[in-house]
This record gives structure tokens, sequence and C-alpha cells, in this order.
């Protein structure tokens, strides 16, 4: 028997002012350099140079979303020498500690979004661009039950828009 799965949808809406990433913290004091070295040593990672050059520009600029590709051209524009495997690998060891989302808009492409608070995505295909769905917006009914040993770590919804013609 198939189950049903409800989703409702809501016009979008753009926050004035978008939820932090990361929770604040004792030791942010509101400049993005510091901010970054604290981020990373709160996480437990190194802040070595590197890290450091992309986190400012990941995180200094407030919510956003980026692929690897966009990223890199920001870091050669801000002449921050850095390969493209650099970023990915920064960008994944990022995610892997809570302080990027990664998300998946197709088998080729992935995004990642610096706001990691509970919302879903528009896709623009042709733009390709990401935007937030705020979580309130997108209802999702009767999610499945888990294979035993195994429970639902978050749901991401993408909703795929092109431009009318």
């Amino acid at each position: 028997m198939t189950q049903l799965r409800t989703m409702t949808f809501t016009a979008p809406v753009i926050p004035e002012k978008p939820q932090s990433l990361v929770a604040p913290s004792a030791g942010l004091n509101g400049c993005p350099w510091h901010d970054v070295k604290a981020l990373l040593r709160q996480v437990g990672l190194r802040p070595t140079r590197q890290r450091m050059a992309l986190g400012w520009l990941l995180f200094g600029k407030g919510d956003r979303h980026l692929t690897a590709e966009m990223l890199y051209e920001e870091a050669t524009h801000a002449k921050v020498p850095v390969s493209l495997a650099t970023v990915y690998n920064t960008l994944h060891q990022f995610t892997d500690v809570g302080l990027l989302r990664q998300i998946a808009v197709d088998g080729s492409k992935s995004y990642f979004d610096t706001n990691i608070s509970t919302h879903h995505h528009f896709f623009v295909e042709g733009d390709n661009t990401v935007f937030d769905i705020p979580e309130t917006d997108v209802v999702v009914g009767r999610t499945p039950t888990p294979p035993e040993g195994y429970e639902v770590a978050r749901i991401d919804v993408v909703v795929r828009l092109r431009r009318k013609s």
C-alpha cells in the first residue's frame, strides 16, 4: 500500500533579518576574522590560514548559498591562495562539524548553506540559484518509518522552480 505524503507550500518569505547560522557564543565579538577563529576552535578545527580565509569569505556576508566553485572564484578574486580541492575539503569539514549545511540539488551540484537552522529551499532551474523557504511554509506529513536501528536525521525539501514563459 502506498503511503501519502502531504506538503503544503505558501509564497516564499525572505526574512528581513535572517537567523544566524551559528549559535551565539561568549567568544564572538562581531569582528568576522576573530569570530571565524572562535567558531573553528569551538567546533574543534584548527584555525589554519586557509580555513580562516575561507571562513571569513563564507560567514562574513550573512546567510548565503554557495557551491565550491563559487567560493573558489571569490577566494581567487580576494587573492586567497587555495586550490579547488582545498575549497571542497574545507566545505566538507565545515559541514561535518555543523557550521554549514549541504544541499544537493541534483546528482552533480551541491550548494552549501551558511544558515543551518531548520528550513527548506527553492532552486531556480536555469539560473542555478537557491533561496530559503521558512520551515513554517512547508508541512511534511507522514514521514516514512526508518528501518530498525536508524532514525530520521532531517528532512530536506528542495522545490524546483522555472520562470514562466
